[in-house]
């Protein structure tokens, strides 16, 4: 399949050798310039910031408005493309990405969204062919997939980063940290997230949490602990009943 993707960015860097792996003919185009843009393929993969995204989808389809386009983000609705060309879509593959590490598409869950069924047949043997999981979903259910998203990895990623400022005050690295950070995420394979919970929030031993704020020298971080320590407590004690009860018919919420 000729697949052109426009942007090159971190996802852009991962996408282009899954692409060319699975067999696809695919060329990698500036999305500043849009300099040897071609006229046709069968996919045009914009990937390229949320901000950016419409300045770009206006000068990339000039000229092109019955070729299939499509981006990739997680929190943009796909009728972004309306008034531009008569066929588009989404090609949205959850996970984090850097330009210094490769990862395994075929693990990866593509969500895909597609206007018209000639389009959606094209999107779907493109998704299979690089990963395992593709499921089709709307831009609305999207939106709160790419906000349980940034819970999972965005704001946890930045709980690394306060773990890593604590540790340095006393000098001590952050890779310390690892194998629980690695066993914590191992466990939520296994386990509801409610039920991996532990430590002293879930518990609220109020003394540990007062020395514990108190040590924080920072007050945006002090606000971020009590803050997460109060709803961590508040979030198990209202939620417990009813993962009992999904436990007890076998069925997750």
């Amino acid at each position: 399949m000729k697949t052109v993707i426009i942007g090159r960015g971190r996802l852009a860097t991962n996408l282009l050798p899954a692409l060319q792996k699975a067999g696809h003919e695919v060329s990698s185009i500036n999305s500043r310039t849009l300099e040897n843009l071609p006229h046709e393929a069968d996919v045009f993969i914009i990937a390229v910031k949320d901000s950016a995204l419409q300045e770009v989808i206006g000068k990339a389809t000039k000229g092109r408005e019955e070729q299939l386009f499509v981006h990739t983000a997680g929190s943009m609705p796909m009728d972004i493309f309306k008034g531009y060309t008569n066929r588009y879509g989404v090609f949205y593959p959850m996970q984090t990405f850097s330009k210094e590490r490769r990862v395994d598409f075929r693990e990866i869950p593509l969500f895909i969204e597609a206007e018209d069924s000639d389009s959606d047949t094209i999107l779907h043997q493109l998704a299979e062919s690089i990963s395992e999981r593709v499921y089709e979903l709307s831009s609305e259910q999207r939106k709160y997939l790419h906000l349980a998203a940034v819970f999972a990895c965005n704001f946890a990623n930045h709980c690394y980063a306060m773990s890593a400022e604590v540790l340095s005050q006393v000098h001590l690295p952050f890779d310390i940290m690892l194998p629980l950070i690695d066993e914590t995420a191992r466990k939520v394979h296994e386990l509801h997230p409610l039920d991996a919970q532990t430590g002293p929030a879930v518990r609220y031993d109020e003394n540990v949490i007062q020395m514990q704020q108190s040590l924080l020298q920072d007050a945006d971080m002090q606000a971020v602990y009590k803050l997460l320590s109060q709803h961590i407590h508040q979030f198990a004690n209202e939620n417990h009943d009813q993962l009992r009860l999904t436990e007890d018919t076998g069925h997750r919420v």
